[in-house]
């Protein structure tokens, strides 16, 4: 049987772009895993705000983050990219965390060159580590995978701050370090990511943040400039957040969701989407 990593090995392998909705928690994958998308991916941002109502700030621990990994693998049949920040810690932790999200079922786990407490990369007030730093995180992690499919992704949060041609220096290196896909951070217009595009050979990852600092484009244009996988880590938590503001002001204001103008999932369907159904047919087997 082919792993998660394997199959989306296969996938970048061959043609198309990957487009990976973010999933936060268990109900955001479950619904995103049976659509059929090719990848799934576990936002850092969604998961601290749904798990832990905090900024994605360093904040979360491996622990938490790894707990989530496996929850969301557990679930969700789809390869899962995993956030997994700055390796939450040195290079011995690096490795640890490498270790335990293919444990958990990631098919690849994303690494960055922030500084610790490191921040969400379309926010303002990052810094980054030295480069050859980085480098080292990279080397340990492909020492750590060993023969395992997982794949790693390296990003660079160095664009904000230290410009375009700094960041494209980074990625460089991080793919002699033996990433498998590259992702540069926050790239300000479609021309930045052209240039990105036209400087590497390994799979190159877009962050489509919507109100980020980076163009949001259609799936033809990011095939055309170059890009392999779109992830898109907002755009649930956004969505489900206005939903939810929607509705809560129609009960304040009037006491009741009869005149709720927000779309809301039939009960039944969600009550099966949970999981039920297996409830309703276990109880028809059992009954006395």
């Amino acid at each position: 049987m082919t792993s998660k990593a394997g199959a989306l090995r296969a996938r970048l392998a061959g043609p198309g772009l990957i487009t990976a909705p973010g999933v936060y928690d268990m109900i955001s994958a479950r619904i995103a895993d049976r659509m059929g998308f090719p990848a799934l991916y576990m936002t850092g941002f969604g998961v601290v705000a749904s798990y832990l109502g905090l900024p994605d700030a360093g904040l979360a621990t491996y622990t938490d983050m790894v707990g989530r990994v496996n929850q969301i693998c557990t679930i969700a049949n789809t390869p899962l990219i995993a956030d997994a920040d700055t390796g939450y810690g040195g290079l011995l932790n690096v490795a640890h965390t490498l270790r335990g999200y293919s444990k958990a079922g990631a098919a690849a786990v994303q690494f960055e060159d922030q500084e610790f407490p490191k921040k969400c990369g379309h926010t303002p007030g990052r810094r980054v580590i030295p480069t050859a730093d980085m480098v080292k995180k990279i080397r340990v992690a492909v020492e750590a995978r060993g023969d395992d499919d997982i794949l790693i992704v390296a990003r660079t949060d160095a664009r904000t701050a230290h410009g375009l041609d700094e960041a494209l220096h980074r990625a460089e290196a991080y793919a002699k370090a033996g990433a498998d896909i590259l992702f540069v951070e926050s790239p300000e217009s479609e021309r930045e990511m052209e240039k990105i595009c036209a400087s590497f050979e390994l799979p190159l990852m877009a962050n489509m943040v919507e109100g980020g600092k980076t163009p949001i484009l259609s799936a033809g244009r990011l095939t055309e400039l170059g890009y392999r996988i779109a992830i898109f880590p907002a755009t649930g938590f956004l969505a489900a957040g206005a939903a939810l503001d929607s509705v809560y002001k129609t009960l304040q204001r009037d006491g009741s969701s009869v005149d709720a103008t927000a779309p809301m999932y039939p009960f039944n369907d969600f009550a099966k989407l949970m999981g039920f159904q297996d409830v309703w047919d276990f109880d028809k087997r059992h009954a006395e």
